[in-house]
């Protein structure tokens, strides 16, 4: 059984652990960044979207992780196919970018030497705007999006760490929300338009152990007419209580128990490009995978570093609702990951 979280309340006890462990629909449970019971170099705060069409997409982060910021923009280009990420790096925020304690409303403003980026959130929509100078090839960025249709429900997950009992993870994913703007790259644009064009939010908020290695994919797009979307993943943390594994389908949430990332190898070693499957285990999502483009990145500083791979690619599949109503997609895009962070 999974533990739904289905009253409001602070997330934290007065001793710094978790008040309720379990998934949730709605942001019911209180972030309060006083009542964490841990250094705050080790708290790491972040909003992540990810605007996309069947062609291309846009990436936005805008992080504080505690001895470092982070503000990211990547574009991708599923017909090249090709990606570029530009990530400007802070030393010693802890906590002054001020990110917002709720997913719900809050507005976040960074800037720096020849980029800015600017989140709106009025609640009902979300702009998304700014600019990053010599993005590619000299050319300067900019984008401008607007995020409408925030669906009632979403996935929301409560997750502690066994060892170690301060840490914990809040998490928030906003799938199937529609995106309306452009990116202008020199002479290119890239337009964003609602009958083509999803996001999703990663919002979360936390206090982190030092080493570890997750799973997610995410979908946001269309079956039958009506908005559909999944988050799965796994891979760190106490998962006792409850996965993080959700279907979306006209704006409420299924939830699901354990899906499995079944990554190809070749010699010994995750082979990113090959054909994917995910399984789970009640039979309820079953899709293949087939990689377009890997988004990876690494780094090795001894005491930090990260070995990341985004995978962009097509999901064909079925996912079976609460209700056991089947829904069957093809070649919709989407991502899997698996991130391994020493931080």
């Amino acid at each position: 059984m999974q533990h739904e979280i289905t009253k409001k309340g602070p997330l934290h006890n007065p001793d710094g652990t978790l008040a309720e462990k379990g998934f949730a629909k709605h942001l019911l449970l209180q972030y309060d960044r006083s009542r964490i019971r841990a250094s705050k170099l080790r708290i790491k705060e972040w909003d992540y979207y990810l605007i996309a069409s069947d062609r291309y997409a846009l990436a936005l982060t805008i992080a504080d992780n505690g001895y470092m910021s982070m503000d990211s923009i990547s574009l991708l280009d599923f017909d090249g196919p090709w990606e570029k990420t530009v990530s400007k790096m802070g030393v010693m925020p802890l906590g002054k970018r001020a990110l917002p304690a709720t997913s719900e409303t809050g507005d976040i403003a960074v800037k720096g030497k020849g980029y800015e980026m600017t989140f709106l959130n009025s609640g009902s929509k979300r702009r998304l705007y700014g600019h990053m100078d010599g993005f590619k090839d000299g050319k300067t960025l900019l984008f401008d999006v607007t995020l409408t249709g925030i669906p009632d429900e979403s996935m929301v997950i409560a997750t502690p760490f066994k060892d170690k009992p301060k840490a914990f993870y809040y998490n928030q994913k906003i799938n199937c929300m529609k995106a309306e703007g452009k990116v202008v790259l020199g002479d290119d644009e890239y337009l964003f338009a609602p009958a083509h064009s999803n996001a999703v939010l990663d919002w979360g908020r936390g206090v982190w152990t030092y080493k570890n290695t997750w799973y997610w994919g995410s979908l946001s797009g269309e079956a039958n007419g009506k908005p559909f979307g999944f988050n799965i993943g796994y891979g760190f943390g106490d998962t006792s209580a409850a996965s993080e594994n959700m279907l979306f389908y006209d704006g409420k949430a299924h939830k699901l128990s354990k899906v499995k990332f079944n990554i190809p190898q070749k010699d010994g070693k995750d082979d990113f490009m090959s054909p994917w499957t995910f399984t789970s285990d009640d039979g309820r999502f079953e899709m293949d995978f087939v990689p377009v483009l890997d988004r990876s990145s690494k780094m090795d500083f001894v005491i930090l570093g990260s070995d990341q791979h985004q995978v962009f690619g097509r999901f064909t599949g079925k996912a079976i609702l609460d209700d056991g109503t089947e829904i069957n997609i093809r070649n919709m895009i989407g991502f899997a990951e698996k991130v391994f962070n020493k931080w």
